[in-house]
């Protein structure tokens, strides 16, 4: 290995996330393809054992180095991905194994930069490395994290936060993001935007922007709620209105308003500020139509309420949001 090369340390154990290993490295090994010189990473895979380890998607995967043998070694960066798993009822739980927090307690110790990946941040958690800082991860995990470790600050919605030398990602995808913004924190901007090419990836995401995406909202149970989002689509680009939406649906005001935060977790207006700021984000993307355009197709009814409306919901602006999908893509 080049004395100039990173190494990364990805942790295995039974249940790991597969995408949360793999992920990742398929990231950093763009690094040098981009650069044309022999910078980059060098990527090893550490578990307890070398015996095989099967992932949650039931594929095997061989570790490199034992955890002991990478302790001697000097990590540039720890990347911890996670394990779930899910009951009867569908409720997912972070699983946390105490020999591999142990691990990453005293391995974390000897790195320059800790991450976690999804639910990886419950083993940073449980090793005491994410104590008064803020911290993401996967959505469905959130209220766990926060319930077993008060001292976090847990944000369920950016896809990656940093706190100095620790970083959190959100989940399943959002891994690549994490991996993108790694890169760019240690070659700039223009490599990270590189590899993002490479990957096909749309666009290089900043770290503010959410995790959730209006049409992946969980779907309802109740058919009015339901109809009342398809309603919203459909008259998207018209004014829209709490007391319009609860004569749609034959109910008070009061009563709509208690639907939405039941069925949810939002009230009417934001989840129609959310519609639009996810129909204005594919325009953007997609199309080269004109802010005028976008304030008038996605019912905004002025630039002011779109631009206030990104900045809140995804911290950025639209002119940015676009400059950074064209940067990526182009």
């Amino acid at each position: 290995m080049s004395s100039i090369e990173r190494l990364i340390v990805v942790v295995l154990f039974e249940g790991v996330d597969l995408l949360d290993v793999t992920g990742p490295p398929e990231v950093f090994s763009l690094v040098r393809r981009e650069t044309g010189d022999a910078t980059g990473y060098h990527v090893v895979l550490a578990a307890e054992t070398m015996d095989p380890v099967t992932t949650s998607a039931g594929v095997r995967i061989l570790p490199d180095m034992t955890f002991h043998e990478v302790s001697a070694r000097s990590i540039d960066t720890l990347l911890v991905p996670g394990s779930v798993e899910v009951d009867s009822d569908h409720r997912v739980r972070a699983l946390t194994d105490p020999a591999v927090v142990g691990w990453v307690k005293r391995l974390a110790g000897g790195a320059r930069r800790v991450t976690s990946v999804c639910v990886g941040a419950h083993v940073l958690a449980a090793a005491g490395l994410l104590d008064g800082k803020r911290a993401t991860t996967h959505w469905s995990t959130a209220q766990q994290l926060a319930a077993d470790h008060p001292d976090i600050e847990v944000d369920a919605d950016p896809i990656f936060i940093r706190e100095g030398d620790v970083w959190t990602g959100a989940g399943i995808s959002a891994c690549l993001d994490l991996s993108l913004a790694l890169v760019a924190d240690d070659f700039g901007e223009a490599v990270a935007l590189r590899v993002a090419r490479q990957l096909v990836m749309y666009l290089k995401r900043p770290s503010g922007q959410s995790q959730f995406s209006v049409p992946l909202e969980p779907v309802s149970t109740t058919r009015r709620i339901e109809d009342l989002r398809h309603h919203i689509m459909r008259h998207i680009d018209e004014p829209l209105t709490v007391a319009g939406l609860a004569a749609h649906a034959h109910v008070g005001e009061r009563q709509l308003t208690r639907i939405f935060k039941t069925e949810l977790g939002t009230t009417p207006s934001a989840y129609i500020e959310a519609a639009r700021v996810e129909m204005a984000r594919n325009q953007l993307e997609s199309t080269d139509a004109t802010l005028e355009r976008i304030v008038s197709t996605c019912g905004f009814g002025t630039a002011d309420t779109l631009v206030r409306a990104f900045r809140r919901r995804l911290d950025t602006t639209p002119t940015e949001y676009r400059r950074r999908f064209r940067a990526a893509a182009g």
